[in-house]
């Protein structure tokens, strides 16, 4: 079998078409000031490097309003950005890996796997192999496209994630079971090691979730006149045990936007732990005292992604009717990370906010 990087090059050979692929496109949010085309992109195409985007620049492939531009272009307000090129996006090219799965659960219409902290769920830029689309395309043949036309993907979870997914294995189950989390009657539960304390014992929090207009790899909470802007998204939480300076939490989803978690806590001032991406890999809560910074260090060591899980699945069984409920255990790395705080707290006489 042709590697990944085989096939890539095969398709970046390919000159009989001379049409080209859309690989990006951002429209520039109202107040945009003036900002080069180059640096605007490296704003929200994660993993990119400014010498690669400025490659691109030069090549012709870097498109405002339907016309190519150079790197130098000042992007404003209203701009349509795309970039270009005569090759498919490589995430379109589902090679089949032979990575090992955790399965906890199987039959003719579906299987129920636990997914690894690290491993990315579908191909994306940046990620063209690895995932757990590539692992399935080899384990499985012939399974149904979701609506992106990803084959069994029923929901997601990010990359530094662990926990459940269920994966259909034919049409009718892909459309049961997506209908099932449209319509709000899945069931999933997540653990989460959050900064600070929170005070209730539990609550909902609610609140539209979007593109943050100044980082395109994060989402925001949109409220008020704004709220249009975001997708209606709500998170049940309930406290399991507090350790002062951090709090372990229990999430239900009602709705599955993405990162929703991640930004809903962040917005009642309780970024995940360790979540690079939001924030939560500074220390938020403490105090000052050198051994406070490098017992949380070890913490981060210990668990060096968010501290996030999903710990239960619930759904109605497309073909049978039947409620089936999974239940996993909280990996390693985290439940080591969650004693560590254990034992911080019952050596602490008081806690500050």
């Amino acid at each position: 079998m042709s590697s990944n990087k085989d096939q890539r090059e095969e398709i970046d050979e390919q000159d009989e078409d001379e049409s080209l692929y859309e690989h990006h496109k951002f429209i520039a949010e109202v107040g945009q000031k003036p900002l080069r085309v180059d640096k605007y992109l490296m704003n929200f195409i994660e993993n990119a490097t400014r010498n690669k985007i400025q490659k691109a620049a030069k090549s012709g492939n870097i498109y405002v309003n339907n016309e190519t531009v150079k790197q130098n272009y000042k992007v404003k307000a209203g701009d349509v950005v795309q970039v270009m090129f005569e090759h498919p996006p490589y995430e379109y090219l589902l090679v089949p890996e032979d990575i090992p799965l955790d399965i906890v659960y199987e039959d003719e219409a579906l299987l129920v796997v636990n997914k690894k902290a690290g491993m990315v769920v579908h191909p994306g830029h940046g990620n063209y192999s690895g995932t757990l689309i590539n692992a399935l395309v080899h384990h499985f043949d012939n399974l149904p496209n979701n609506s992106s036309d990803r084959p069994g993907l029923v929901h997601r979870i990010d990359k530094d994630t662990s926990g459940l997914l269920v994966i259909a294995k034919t049409e009718q189950a892909m459309a049961h079971l997506s209908k099932q989390f449209f319509d709000k009657s899945s069931e999933r539960e997540y653990v989460a090691l959050v900064w600070g304390n929170i005070e209730e014992d539990e609550g909902v929090i609610e609140g539209n979730i979007g593109r943050n207009p100044k980082n395109r790899l994060q989402n925001i909470v949109y409220e008020g006149d704004d709220a249009e802007n975001g997708k209606p998204a709500v998170t049940h939480f309930k406290v399991l045990e507090r350790f002062g300076y951090v709090t372990l939490v229990a999430c239900k989803l009602e709705t599955g936007r993405t990162h929703q978690i991640r930004v809903h806590l962040k917005h009642i001032g309780h970024t995940l732990f360790n979540d690079a991406r939001y924030g939560g890999d500074r220390i938020l809560k403490g105090t000052t005292f050198t051994k406070y910074k490098q017992f949380v260090d070890n913490c981060f060591k210990i668990l060096p992604r968010q501290a996030l899980h999903a710990k239960t699945l619930g759904f109605e069984h497309p073909d049978t009717g039947k409620w089936l409920s999974f239940d996993s255990e909280i990996p390693q790395d985290m439940q080591d990370c969650i004693e560590k705080w254990r034992g911080y707290a019952k050596n602490q006489k008081e806690f500050l906010d």
